[in-house]
């Protein structure tokens, strides 16, 4: 993995190819729009979806194990509906909580959750209306300024387009920092990516592969 470090109000921040921030200083960690649950939901709507939160998993406790992180903030949409509250999910994830023990997990709302319901009590996650502030930073899902701090967020499922030789073109999510503002990718799998229009002084560092790369 080829991770890339970057400095933001006078915070040291590494970006990770699994789609995730990690800041060394707190140990914590930063996902957005995790949508767990998502294909379930599909599949209630007799939709055959196959499952996609088997790779989320793993992506996920790999980069516990190599930050040895001791906090997960989750940056919004955490569940994708409530028909992703199915009893085979909570069954599956509420396994996976036990196998870490010691990590804090805090919930930061988003307009997902806010329909599907908070996790249920045995993950043992604290849920937290936005902003969820840590200076210097405000943590929330919607991608909006805030007073209080520089804002990390998600909710967009930012991909930024590349133009190759011969009119080639491919979109690879990416991390988008704004001047009051930052975008993580969506950590979900099963999620899709929507194209940005990065302003004149933004900086955009897209996933490829196992590198994070500035463009």
């Amino acid at each position: 993995m080829s991770d890339l470090q970057i400095d933001l109000h006078n915070e040291s921040l590494i970006l990770l190819p699994e789609r995730a921030i990690y800041w060394p200083r707190l140990n914590t960690l930063f996902v957005a729009d995790a949508h767990w649950g998502k294909a379930a939901a599909f599949r209630a709507a007799a939709m055959a979806i196959p499952e996609s939160s088997e790779d989320d998993r793993a992506r996920l406790d790999q980069i516990i194990a190599r930050t040895n992180a001791r906090q997960l903030i989750l940056l919004g949409d955490l569940l994708h509906t409530k028909a992703s509250r199915a009893q085979s999910t909570i069954e599956t994830f509420s396994a996976w909580r036990a196998t870490h023990p010691n990590l804090e997990i805090v919930l930061v709302r988003g307009n997902h959750d806010e329909r599907a319901g908070d996790p249920p009590s045995e993950w043992r996650m604290t849920c937290v209306d936005a902003p969820h502030l840590i200076a210097p930073f405000a943590l929330q899902h919607h991608p909006t300024p805030s007073p209080e701090g520089y804002t990390l967020a998600g909710h967009l499922h930012p991909g930024a387009v590349l133009n190759g030789a011969g009119r080639q073109t491919i979109k690879l999510p990416c991390f988008w920092f704004g001047a009051h503002v930052a975008v993580l990718p969506a950590f979900g799998s099963f999620t899709g990516t929507a194209a940005i229009r990065p302003r004149l002084g933004d900086r955009v560092f897209v996933v490829a592969g196992d590198e994070v790369i500035g463009v």
